[in-house]
């Protein structure tokens, strides 16, 4: 089926049903890449990767002693899909960032896989996952910002009581993954794979945890 004829099909039928105005998450103007480096040295962290590189738009920032960046098509210096190199891997990591495929089902294999390699005291990073519009958040690519269904997988992660997990309201979205006890666990009324985007639509604030930058400094 053509992207062109399932654009055309959401935006008819879709939005003539839900009529859901675009978010505005008035978001703060911080880049993630000043995130990832602000993290790394305030924490004296020493190895760093990123899953998903593309222009190398982060990697090429970030300075950091160890630095792995993984991508099956271009960036980073690792030419694998996340999947191979994880099977192959036996390094851990301070600071993992993840900004691969952008659906759930990979967003969730990503974010576990990245758990069973990260160090104590470690954290993971996740992008895109504010999607304004339900055309962003289609795990098919159809529009230019394409969120897909990350915010998913960062409600699944905030149902289990040995992760902490919130998000920054601040470029795009950048879910923050810890392996620690959870302070605020939340409870769904639904099956992960039953909720949607008009769910996500009214009770994001509450599901993903949003908070401010200038919030998630205090727990640098």
């Amino acid at each position: 089926m053509k992207k062109s004829f399932l654009k055309f099909f959401y935006k008819v039928f879709y939005y003539q049903y839900v009529r859901l105005k675009p978010l505005n998450f008035e978001s703060e103007i911080v880049h993630r890449k000043e995130i990832i480096q602000k993290l790394i040295d305030h924490n004296n962290y020493t190895s760093y990767l990123e899953i998903g590189c593309f222009q190398d738009e982060v990697f090429s920032y970030i300075d950091c002693k160890k630095k792995i960046g993984v991508d099956p098509i271009q960036g980073g210096n690792t030419r694998l899909t996340s999947d191979v190199f994880f099977k192959n891997n036996k390094d851990k990591f301070d600071c993992i960032f993840i900004d691969g495929l952008h659906t759930y089902d990979q967003c969730k294999k990503d974010v576990f896989n990245s758990l069973r390699f990260l160090n104590k005291d470690g954290i993971i990073l996740i992008h895109d996952c504010l999607p304004t519009s339900f055309l962003e958040q289609t795990d098919i690519r159809l529009t230019s910002n394409w969120y897909g269904t990350v915010w998913k997988c960062m409600v699944e992660l905030r149902t289990m009581d040995n992760i902490e997990t919130y998000t920054i309201n601040c470029d795009s979205g950048i879910g923050v993954v810890q392996k620690k006890k959870g302070t605020n666990r939340l409870i769904l009324d639904k099956k992960i794979n039953k909720i949607t985007f008009k769910d996500f639509y009214y009770n994001y604030k509450n599901w993903l945890r949003l908070i401010s930058y200038d919030e998630f400094k205090k727990n640098f």
